[in-house]
């Protein structure tokens, strides 16, 4: 009877020791992207490294331009829970954007890295384009008010 309840108690205590090691601490992150772009940036030297050697190290690339096939973008961005004063809402922790830049070899001639600090330093035009294709033409504008015209005296 003795014996039984000492079993009872280590299996007890080696369940609950498993449990709780498994259970993480950390906060969860949800992850878009590359990991650790900025430690694999540094592995890629320019004027040496080719596009297979990239492809290896990083991976495909995310975007392709569409002006210059030679110029390849990589992103990473991480988002995790924010904190109380937060109310819990997702806050950006990293936003890092690699631009890779071949020559007509294929080997690396640039590389640009911008962190999340950096980004704010975009300057965004206010200015407004007017699309003169979506508009109206005048025989659509009048066929849609005797339309509307028509709808409008019904009786239900």
């Amino acid at each position: 009877m003795i014996v039984e309840r000492k079993h009872k108690f280590i299996i007890f205590f080696i369940g609950l020791l498993i449990i709780l090691t498994n259970c993480q601490l950390k906060d969860p992150k949800k992850i878009h992207g590359i990991n650790f772009l900025k430690n694999r940036e540094l592995l890629l030297i320019v004027n040496k490294t080719n596009k297979n050697d990239v492809i290896k190290l990083i991976g495909q690339p995310h975007t392709i331009s569409i002006e210059n096939e030679n110029r390849w973008i990589y992103f990473q961005r991480t988002i995790v829970k924010g904190k109380y004063y937060n109310v819990g809402r997702n806050v950006l922790q990293e936003n890092n954007v690699l631009t890779l830049e071949f020559d007509k070899y294929g080997v690396l001639k640039t590389k640009k890295i911008i962190f999340k600090e950096n980004m704010n330093k975009v300057k965004i035009s206010k200015q407004k384009t007017v699309n003169n294709v979506s508009q109206k033409s005048f025989v659509n504008k009048f066929l849609s008010s005797v339309k509307q015209k028509m709808y409008g005296k019904r009786k239900y």
